[in-house]
């Protein structure tokens, strides 16, 4: 299987940004380049991007282009069209006015954020010119498969494997809000949540991470010891999200155990010790998101 980089969900410094991919796409095959979460977040510009991507392209990365999965104005559409039609990378779709904008075009990535259940769906999707599907988070093993056996011939499935899962959006910026500011003056807060905002439930354990406007899991959803069934299932592409300290290492483990180097016990308590928050897989099995089976 190959490994994905998925797109950068917080917002980091820009020299920290560039320091983070000359680290971490090395260990991936595929890398997500762009702002998905927030059109506020400009260390990095769209041309900025692009320049990363062509760097990235001519070490042997396959680049793809996410776009943004809120867009709440015309400016935020204005960005969609830009990276829609950028005409060297492929782009990820996440939401459906992005979707409507690439049909017809070939080679795009249908993201997480459509929300994709059925075969039928995602035979449109590939009639407009989808080559890739990202299963929702929620997806089951289950639906994952039976998506997968009737899924048009040359779509390939990708599947969220590592990382803290991004499950809702808002017009509302959480992380402003919490210092009294209003979105459109938010004074970047989330640059100093390099991970995100952790809350907690009254009892003091881990609830919610708020990054912005998107609402994450406190836990890191991980599917390392799922590897040979979500192989089976026909799925191609695992994704590794971001995170502020070692992804490198994530994408290393996550090879070493696809290639049978290591064990799923010991990759899982390598991740473990790695990642933000507990390791969870609930969603996979058709349980609650927090699980950990």
């Amino acid at each position: 299987m190959k490994l994905a980089l998925g797109p950068l969900l917080y917002y980091w410094p820009r020299a920290e940004t560039l320091r983070f991919y000359e680290e971490a796409a090395g260990a991936a095959d595929i890398v997500y380049l762009g702002e998905v979460v927030c059109s506020r977040r400009h260390e990095l510009a769209l041309e900025d991007w692009l320049a990363l991507g062509a760097e990235l392209a001519a070490a042997g990365k396959e680049v793809v282009l996410s776009a943004q999965a809120l867009t709440e104005s015309e400016g935020d559409l204005k960005l969609v069209r830009h990276a829609a039609a950028n005409g060297r990378f492929r782009v990820e779709a996440n939401d459906w006015g992005a979707a409507r904008l690439l049909a017809g075009s070939a080679l795009w990535v249908a993201g997480p954020h459509l929300n994709v259940y059925n075969p039928q769906t995602l035979a449109m999707l590939a009639e407009l010119g989808a080559t890739r599907w990202v299963a929702p988070m929620e997806a089951t093993r289950e639906l994952v498969a039976g998506l997968c056996a009737e899924r048009p011939a040359g779509l390939e499935a990708e599947v969220f494997a590592h990382g803290r899962m991004p499950l809702a959006f808002s017009a509302r910026c959480f992380t402003a809000r919490r210092f009294s500011r209003q979105k459109e003056d938010c004074g970047y807060a989330c640059l100093d949540f390099p991970d995100g905002m952790a809350l907690e439930t009254r009892e003091g354990k881990p609830f919610l991470v708020l990054n912005g406007v998107q609402t994450q899991s406190a836990g890191v959803y991980c599917l390392v010891d799922e590897l040979e069934a979500v192989r089976a299932a026909g799925v191609g592409v695992l994704r590794v999200s971001p995170q502020w300290r070692d992804t490198a290492r994530v994408l290393e483990v996550l090879r070493a155990a696809c290639a049978g180097t290591l064990s799923s016990y010991d990759a899982r308590k390598a991740l473990a010790a790695i990642s933000p928050g507990k390791l969870w897989n609930g969603f996979w099995h058709g349980r609650p998101g927090m699980n950990a089976a």
